[in-house]
């Protein structure tokens, strides 16, 4: 296959949804997989070194059920010793029917859960987001460490 590069034909899109993030229930979408050592331990839920896996609906809505868009996919590891600072790697899919499906979207950097809204680079994607390039914004819509609950996000993308 041979390489693409950008066109010239650079075309702006914006993005808004929910991710709806689950650690309870009987079908929780996210995940601790690895545990902190003890001796690093903080105060709360999460802690210094925790390793979370996630698979989270993607909504139009902060209602879970609202109209579905896709699925988050992805792990964050907690690297602060409070547990607040988390490296996040998360590939947004788009499952539904449309001009997006199949397409995805890859977020990586630092969420600092202890901002009103954090800043992450959008580093790549596949399909109609191919050389994609830009920013989200994250901010907690309602939501607590404990439980999860609805993150929204906005994505700001050049692409071809």
């Amino acid at each position: 296959m041979a390489p693409e590069s950008f066109t010239g034909d650079e075309k702006p899109t914006y993005f808004h949804f929910y991710m709806h993030d689950d650690y309870g229930g009987s079908n929780p979408s996210s995940a601790k997989v690895v545990s902190g050592p003890p001796a690093m331990a903080g105060a709360g839920p999460r802690f210094f070194g925790d390793i979370v896996v996630l698979n989270n609906a993607l909504t139009e809505g902060p209602e879970a059920t609202s109209r579905a868009v896709g699925r988050a996919q992805g792990f964050a590891a907690r690297v602060s010793r409070d547990g607040t600072v988390s490296e996040l790697v998360m590939t947004v899919v788009f499952e539904e029917e449309g001009p997006h499906k199949g397409s995805t979207i890859t977020v990586l950097g630092l969420v600092d859960l202890s901002l009103p809204v954090r800043e992450l680079p959008i580093v790549g994607g596949t399909g109609v987001f191919r050389l994609v390039r830009g920013h989200a914004f994250t901010k907690s819509h309602d939501y607590n460490l404990d439980t999860g609950g609805a993150v929204e996000m906005e994505f700001h993308l050049i692409h071809n």
